[in-house]
């Protein structure tokens, strides 16, 4: 029987809460607000920089699917969920990397995407999403668009059945990462039971710091089912 370790499992309910949240939201609701701001893509490549967003988050097909593309486009995510007590810290998934610009790594000079037909998923719903996150008041609410008013255009008119596929595709994909995460954390207690690990705070925070001065780090990657071992090394 595996241990419930009291940091993994409260992060794990809060994830399954989410899931269940996406599962109830009303697709009626979130045609509306797809209508209503009737977005279009204008090919300004302004969401491709980190200037806009910080990095691009890779379900696990998509991983797949960019390793077999350029094995060296690929970094641990960003945020990481978990550190153990020996300073080792543990991420549900990677990202792309980005050039020393901020741009994405397979923008080319014509600021269009080389891999476009590829591109990971998120990239073909942006900027639209759907998850929990507080406002600047600090009120928890859904937010189901990125950069509102930032790039692209707007007020495009959108039928009815496309807004309806745009909202599956939406509700899919938050789904995927959900599950994504879940089965991350639920790998995370079964190998921090086994090797008596626990994930301690103060540990995260010191090794951050030493990050963020550009020193190198130990990243446990969740990848196709297993960690994937990285030393990965911070901004300078």
């Amino acid at each position: 029987m595996i241990k419930i370790i009291p940091a993994i499992e409260k992060q794990l309910e809060a994830v399954k809460d989410e899931l269940q949240g996406v599962h109830e939201y009303s697709n009626e609701e979130l045609i509306s607000i797809i209508q209503e701001v009737g977005f279009e893509c204008d090919f300004c490549a302004r969401c491709c920089t980190r200037q806009f967003n910080d990095h691009v988050f890779l379900l696990n097909e998509d991983a797949i699917r960019m390793q077999q593309i350029d094995p060296d486009c690929m970094e641990p995510a960003p945020y990481f969920e978990l550190c153990d007590q020996q300073g080792r810290f543990y991420v549900s998934g990677y990202a792309l990397k980005a050039k020393e610009d901020g741009s994405c790594i397979f923008l080319n000079e014509e600021k269009r995407c080389k891999i476009y037909d590829q591109r990971p998923t998120i990239c073909s719903l942006y900027p639209y999403m759907l998850h929990r996150e507080p406002d600047e008041n600090g009120n928890v609410d859904w937010r189901q668009i990125s950069g509102l008013n930032q790039h692209g255009c707007y007020h495009t008119e959108i039928s009815d059945e496309e807004a309806s596929e745009i909202a599956d595709r939406i509700k899919s994909y938050e789904t995927s990462y959900l599950s994504q995460l879940i089965e991350f954390f639920k790998k995370a207690e079964e190998h921090f039971t086994k090797n008596k690990l626990k994930h301690v705070q103060g540990v995260y925070d010191r090794e951050m710091r030493k990050f963020n001065k550009g020193g190198e780090i130990t990243v446990f990657v969740y990848y196709n089912g297993e960690f994937i071992k990285h030393r990965f090394k911070g901004p300078e």
